[in-house]
């Protein structure tokens, strides 16, 4: 059976050498190697790893292991792109986040879907949020032949730059001390440990058809909690929508506007079910007209601001662009919390043609409470 390391990285690839020393000690040396990480991160990882005389090199040919053994070439460093393909520099923010989990889930489902392959993922490199992304994949798709590890180096051999494995014969290296003053050590004192991180494996539970194509967290959480008939719960002093065991904390000007349409889909009249019903939906103008009601939904939040010091694209004075963009943003919120399939019923979905559009909540109005 193959052996594939997939692993995170930053602008610290050393974890990877270090892995594949430590690998190599124990006599379980990987057949191919893969790579995310940043376009910075590809970049070093370019320069100092994958260089014709780099550390890659240097490690394989140290520990005589034929070079074509080891599949690791620049074909398997997958750089997080954003929605327009453009490589991301680093990972600064909620959308760079949302981008290196949907690649870290693409590659472990691609990875996982050979019975003949066992995946070995690395989870030491690159900023906490990388570590944390590749470990959630691996827990939905992995299986129980897959491994998370973790690689630990003596912490003063750690901070080197230069360090990248214990070579077969041990060198001096200079190190550098906690007042930043350098001394040397001989490299036989480095202890690389390599450390199997205990995981659980949700794949067996996951449904067929989440197994067909890399799906979103919120979608294959939601395919394993059955949220029958559950309740939409907006709670106004914890700004958050619950719905049955999950959880979303919303900004207060986004949770005025989606209480106010919840407070619409209450006041439907239909006496049956209004499951899929668009009776009660409304035109953007009701919405952007009704100040009084607005304000009270917003000022009711913990964390919202006096109206009179919003700017004039706040819910203050909606118009019907950013009465879109917060519809927009409610819509990615809520489906990558609760999952595709569920949001649908419970954002604010859109009927009708322009410029007869109107907006609602298409779940069962006996179905959606508010909490004050």
């Amino acid at each position: 059976m193959k052996k594939v390391l997939l692993a995170v990285s930053g602008l610290n690839p050393q974890v990877i050498t270090e892995t594949l020393y430590a690998l190599h000690m124990e006599g379980r040396m990987v057949d191919q190697i893969h790579v995310i990480t940043t376009r910075k991160g590809k970049e070093y990882i370019f320069k100092t790893l994958l260089a014709p005389d780099g550390a890659f090199s240097s490690f394989l040919d140290d520990y005589k292991i034929p070079r074509e053994t080891v599949d690791f070439s620049p074909a398997n460093i997958h750089v997080v792109t954003d929605t327009h393909g453009r490589e991301l520099d680093d990972i600064t923010n909620a959308e760079a986040n949302e981008a290196l989990l949907k690649c870290c889930l693409n590659q472990t489902f691609q990875l996982t879907s050979q019975p003949s392959r066992a995946v070995y993922f690395l989870v030491a490199g690159g900023r906490k949020t990388m570590s944390s992304c590749l470990s959630t994949a691996a827990q939905f798709y992995g299986r129980t032949l897959d491994r998370i590890y973790h690689v630990l180096v003596s912490s003063e051999f750690e901070a080197c730059r230069d360090f990248w494995f214990p070579p077969s014969k041990s060198v001096a290296i200079t190190l550098f001390d906690h007042k930043r003053q350098p001394y040397e050590k001989e490299t036989r004192y480095a202890e690389v440990q390599l450390v199997a991180m205990p995981f659980f494996s949700l794949r067996d539970q996951l449904s067929a058809e989440m197994l067909t194509t890399p799906r979103m967290p919120a979608d294959l959480m939601a395919s394993l909690i059955k949220d029958k008939d559950a309740f939409l719960i907006i709670k106004l002093p914890e700004a958050k929508i619950i719905y049955g065991s999950r959880e979303l904390d919303v900004n207060p000007a986004y949770l005025a506007i989606y209480a106010w349409f919840a407070e619409q889909k209450k006041k439907c009249t239909r006496q049956e079910s209004c499951q899929e019903c668009s009776d009660c939906f409304v035109e953007a103008l009701d919405i952007m007209s009704d100040h009084n009601n607005l304000s009270r939904l917003y000022q009711a939040i913990p964390g919202s601001r006096l109206l009179s010091e919003m700017s004039n694209s706040g819910i203050a004075s909606l118009t019907r662009e950013n009465f879109n963009s917060y519809k927009s943003k409610l819509r990615k919120m809520i489906a990558s919390a609760f999952g595709t399939g569920i949001g649908a019923q419970l954002e604010i979905s859109a009927v009708g043609k322009k410029p007869d559009t109107r907006f609602g909540i298409r779940l069962d109005k006996s179905r959606i409470r508010i909490e004050w």
